[in-house]
């Protein structure tokens, strides 16, 4: 049986990421609220234990959504250009995560992390298209979660 936080978490995060996807920015608490005909503390509360089990990261002072991978709610420098929308991704992972999710072709922009020199590159639901270059990790995957934001 589900018990009410597990259904609450659900439903809290069915919304994010369906919001996300539509949009390309995770929501509001606020919007969380009227969306799932929650009150606000308890969307907290979701938001709280979702970003516990690593599912989402949340901003430190406002308790808002900072992460919903592979989207991110600010500017970042991974931005993404899909048909519908202009996205920001966390990291070049979860730029290229975003087409796949998405079923769609996008165009990621970047730059290079040693010179700067601007980078694109096309990526449709099923990967890259053929390029030079080389994407780098500076933090084995298994320490992301170390420092996430940082990641």
């Amino acid at each position: 049986m589900v018990s009410a936080p597990e259904h609450q978490d659900t439903l809290v995060r069915q919304q994010v990421y369906e919001v996300t996807s539509a949009v390309g920015t995770p929501p509001a608490i606020a919007d969380l609220a009227l969306a799932t005909h929650l009150p606000e503390a308890k969307v907290r509360d979701s938001l709280q234990r979702l970003s516990a089990g690593h599912v989402l990261v949340l901003q430190e002072q406002s308790g808002e959504i900072l992460m919903a991978a592979p989207f991110s709610a600010v500017p970042t420098s991974f931005v993404v250009h899909t048909p519908r929308y202009r996205t920001f991704a966390n990291c070049i992972w979860d730029a290229l995560g975003i087409p796949a999710m998405l079923q769609e072709t996008a165009v990621i922009q970047t730059a290079c992390g040693c010179c700067g020199e601007r980078l694109a590159i096309t990526v449709g639901p099923d990967g890259p298209e053929a390029a030079d270059g080389i994407i780098h990790f500076a933090v084995p995957a298994a320490r992301w979660w170390e420092d996430i934001v940082f990641t």
